[in-house]
């Protein structure tokens, strides 16, 4: 479909950002030309220019954001438009020149006695940036000399190239083929990908899974390089700030103790034999002597899809939803009826979907809808990405709104998971309610399970290239095939196109991001769980976590909802929710 093709009311409304290119190039033009931070360089030893600097940077990245949000939705419409491709490179370009105008900033602060930063800390006048020093303070070991912060800075639009290079490949390159599908020929789509895989159509699934994969597999080489290169980028940014690996600056970055990191994928791994389980169970229920990847998706459970047009799912969503209370679900009516949301899969469109958006303005959803129960799921997801945006921005300064990306799946997660809950509670099916058991343990297989054996590839990868050992295909199947053998166990066929899959993944690009997803949904099922049981108390609790944006650490964030990821109590909860719904979904399937 053609994006000129789909009606207005399901494309977002860009002009709630600029009311046309011509003013965004007018913006851009003058921002462009005020850049002007040098003016305080060797001067924040004085709080007054400090507060000034802080005020005049806020002030900056509001437009700045409001710019690039801009380029990249409109460059996410369609990536063929070279007009917003060029958007999008102008807004790195402008983001080097200002990080490199900064480079004096970090350097700076790092020389100022920690007296003076704990008095800022304490100053009424920098309680918007509080949390900003003591970030400061603790990142002295990992400062750089201003010469070396404007080289990083330079570097930094150069190694961008690789993650746009995987985009390119992924959304423009990747030469997926036609395939035949209910009756017409189409392109094998991102979207139409993930249809075919859930549906009971064996060969079907096998043709789409061989052609699929075979097209990735054949730019492996090139794919090999990008991703190559990513991984180099992240070990040049580590050596550069005096971290000891990839994984401690991304930690440090986000604040986040190696406590947590290590209870996921220690909970995990001794719990994997319920996943060994689940496995066994979905190849006993399709009674196939040997079970395939592309056997994983689809329901085990026939004829209880849930096919609702977009807007029926819209409505679906708010209902399952109630618990967070009626203000909440105003704001969700709200998104759809004001054009949030951009609702079609299009040609040259970005796959997948996101929630976006920048400061002052609502937030954004991309979607690429398909009537599937999946989709309904997205929905939620992603307005549950917008408004911890929406309820983070109301409640905290600009400096304070952005919360970490480490929580930034929990509401999301949430969403669904009180969402699924009320499908069990209101259906009197109980083929409904076998299928989105399924559905609920496929959901946590996805994202906890998966993600964190993602997280296991991305750290093998980056400690081999550590190592100073070279990264090629081949190494990096293996790699790949191993961890999933481990996870998936012998009951599945290990085929050389799934070791592959790790080309595909475009989160890879952002090391160390997908464990997020897997903690993210580790305190969604906590959370969740609290609000259904506890009512209005935990859901006060839950908006304190929705409204806190950045004010103090993600972990500290997830105790006001009463999630505590330094403990291993979160971990198991969910563990023995996934193996207590495996249980139920066994006896009403009788095995």
């Amino acid at each position: 479909m053609k994006r000129s093709e789909v009606k207005t009311e399901y494309k977002w409304k860009v002009e709630d950002l600029f009311a046309s290119d011509e003013q965004w190039e007018k913006e851009f033009a003058k921002l462009e030309k005020n850049i002007n931070f040098s003016q305080f360089a060797g001067k924040l030893n004085d709080s007054d220019i400090l507060l000034k600097f802080f005020k005049t940077d806020d002030e900056f990245s509001k437009t700045f954001e409001r710019l690039a949000v801009y380029a990249s939705m409109r460059h996410d419409e369609d990536s063929a438009v070279s007009k917003y491709a060029a958007y999008d490179a102008k807004i790195y370009s402008l983001y080097t020149k200002y990080a490199t105008e900064q480079a004096f900033f970090s350097p700076e602060m790092a020389k100022q006695s920690d007296e003076y930063l704990t008095s800022l800390v304490n100053d009424k006048r920098f309680a918007d940036y509080d949390y900003v020093l003591k970030k400061i303070i603790k990142s002295k070991p990992h400062t750089v000399s201003e010469q070396e912060e404007k080289l990083v800075s330079l570097a930094g639009e150069v190694f961008y190239n690789f993650r746009e290079t995987f985009s390119m490949i992924d959304n423009l390159e990747v030469p997926l083929p036609e395939i035949e599908f209910e009756g017409a020929k189409a392109k094998l789509s991102h979207g139409l990908y993930g249809i075919i895989l859930r549906c009971d159509d064996r060969d079907k699934r096998k043709e789409a899974y061989d052609k699929y994969y075979g097209a990735y597999d054949s730019l492996i080489n090139t794919i090999t390089a990008a991703y190559t290169g990513n991984v180099k980028s992240d070990i040049f940014y580590s050596t550069v700030y005096k971290y000891n690996s990839c994984l401690e600056r991304a930690l440090f970055n986000e604040d986040v103790e190696r406590s947590v990191y290590d209870n996921l994928l220690h909970t995990v791994d001794k719990n994997l034999k319920v996943l060994h389980r689940y496995v066994a169970d979905r190849k006993k229920i399709l009674g196939y002597d040997k079970l395939y990847f592309y056997d994983m998706y689809t329901p085990l459970v026939e004829g209880a899809e849930l096919k609702l047009n977009y807007d029926e799912a819209y409505d679906y969503v708010i209902k399952g939803l109630e618990p967070l209370g009626k203000d909440y679900q105003a704001l969700l009516k709200k998104g759809h009826d004001e054009r949030w949301i951009d609702v079609e899969e299009t040609d040259g469109k970005r796959s997948g979907a996101y929630s976006t958006g920048a400061f002052g303005v609502h937030p954004y959803v991309l979607l690429n809808y398909q009537p599937d129960l999946d989709n309904v799921f997205t929905i939620a997801h992603e307005m549950g990405h917008s408004l911890h945006t929406h309820f983070s921005s109301l409640n905290q300064p600009y400096a304070k709104s952005n919360y970490k990306i480490f929580v930034a799946e929990v509401a999301s997660t949430v969403n669904e998971v009180l969402l699924l809950k009320y499908m069990l509670k209101n259906t009197t099916d109980a083929h409904f309610k076998k299928y989105i058991l399924n559905y609920y343990l496929d959901m946590i297989r996805a994202t906890l399970f998966r993600q964190t054996m993602f997280a296991e590839f991305e750290y093998a990868a980056h400690d081999k290239a550590e190592k100073g050992e070279p990264l090629t295909k081949e190494g990096l199947c293996d790699i790949y095939a191993e961890i999933g053998k481990k996870y998936y166990g012998k009951e599945i066929e290990h085929d050389y196109n799934i070791s592959c899959e790790w080309a595909r993944i475009p989160h890879f690009y952002t090391a160390f991001y997908v464990y997020k997803y897997a903690t993210g949904i580790i305190s969604a099922m906590n959370i969740a769980n609290r609000i259904l049981t506890e009512g209005d108390k935990a859901v006060k609790d839950y908006f304190k976590f929705l409204s806190g944006g950045s004010s103090t650490d993600p972990v500290s964030l997830l105790k006001l909802a009463g999630v505590d990821l330094s403990t291993d109590k979160p971990f198991n909860f969910a563990m023995k929710e996934f193996e207590n719904t495996l249980k139920e979904f066994e006896r009403l399937m009788g095995i």
